[in-house]
């Protein structure tokens, strides 16, 4: 396997120390504070606000509040997205003002909805645009500014060394790099070898992103993309501890905090579901809380009886949801398997 251990030493963005290079990606409706401050205790070396759309933001729409206040960690990132300069300035401000130590730019989700708007890796489609939005963000704030990206729209336009070296002359201080064309959206296997090429285009830190789930992933896409950092997404579902044991792994520790048995399991699922009814209230939370728990099911209880899933995936009294939660995973009988830490 090649060498892990580049992921255990602490990186530069911009002037801020991060602890080490294994970070959780920004995914919306997935990275809120309750599950940034699992990451983050696990040992993840940076976490990444969900999405947050610069123009809501900035007409000062209700709710957006919860997603960039500030959840008392060491470094406070928050990613912003849209299509007008005005807004991403002005969201920028705001977050700034919330106490946001890095503002991530996103130009790479791939969601219709977004790049309906013109935002995110549609901005790949013009650059001279996605630059104007750079350099609005750049210009309101004096705390770092990254930017996500994919490799391109599609692969007759794979113009991602290009845009991260214009978004480094902008003043940007770090990209992250998914290795897929917007159009691939996740189908196929995530090209890391392709990473390299805006490697070489910038002097700036480059983090290689893209199904990595495993430490001999994480080894793997740092030695074909030589990136200098990698950022975990979509290997979390069900398992906030995954930047974190990948993290001790390169340190030749072991990652804290993590389940290790079903009764552990059971307290720390219900720990997660009622963090994020007190962040929602009981209404909203039960909605926002019902994906994770679908996938702590999906991962740790695959076997649990189809009555007690749909009760707990559709129940609205979270008594009767926290009592069927216990029942299932004590109902576990080997110790859990963590297969992102294998």
């Amino acid at each position: 396997m090649p060498d892990l251990t580049k992921l255990a030493s602490p990186l530069d963005i911009g002037g801020m120390r991060i602890r080490n290079r294994v970070f959780l990606a920004p995914m919306s409706g997935i990275s809120d504070e309750p599950f940034r401050q699992r990451a983050h205790a696990h040992g993840a070396g940076l976490v990444v606000s969900e999405m947050v759309a610069s123009g809501e933001l900035a007409k000062g729409r209700a709710g957006y509040d919860l997603r960039i206040r500030h959840s008392g960690l060491p470094v406070h990132m928050v990613q912003l997205a849209g299509r007008e300069a005005a807004h991403m300035a002005e969201g920028a401000r705001i977050v700034a003002g919330e106490g946001a130590d890095i503002i991530d730019i996103n130009m790479g989700c791939p969601a219709k909805k977004v790049t309906g708007g013109y935002a995110g890796s549609a901005l790949m489609r013009d650059l001279d645009h996605a630059l104007s939005l750079i350099e609005a963000v750049v210009g309101a704030v004096e705390v770092p500014v990254t930017v996500k990206m994919r490799l391109g729209w599609d692969e007759g336009a794979l113009n991602a060394p290009l845009l991260a070296r214009r978004a480094e002359q902008a003043g940007v201080s770090m990209v992250t790099v998914h290795g897929r064309t917007r159009c691939q959206f996740y189908q196929g296997k995530a090209d890391w070898r392709a990473i390299a090429r805006i490697k070489q285009a910038v002097s700036i830190p480059v983090v290689a992103n893209g199904d990595v789930g495993s430490p001999a992933e994480a080894a793997m896409i740092l030695d074909q993309s030589g990136a200098d950092a990698v950022m975990i997404g979509r290997a979390h579902y069900g398992a906030p501890w995954t930047a974190g044991s990948i993290a001790a792994t390169a340190a030749g520790e072991t990652a804290s905090g993590i389940p290790a048995s079903p009764q552990t399991l059971a307290d720390y699922v219900i720990a997660h579901y009622e963090d994020m009814l007190a962040l929602y209230g009981v209404e909203s939370g039960l909605r926002q809380a019902r994906k994770h728990l679908g996938w702590y099911l999906d991962r740790h209880a695959a076997s649990a009886a189809l009555d007690q899933r749909k009760v707990i995936l559709t129940s609205f009294e979270p008594v009767q949801v926290i009592t069927q939660l216990r029942a299932v995973f004590q109902s576990v009988a080997e110790p859990v398997k963590l297969r992102s830490a294998a």
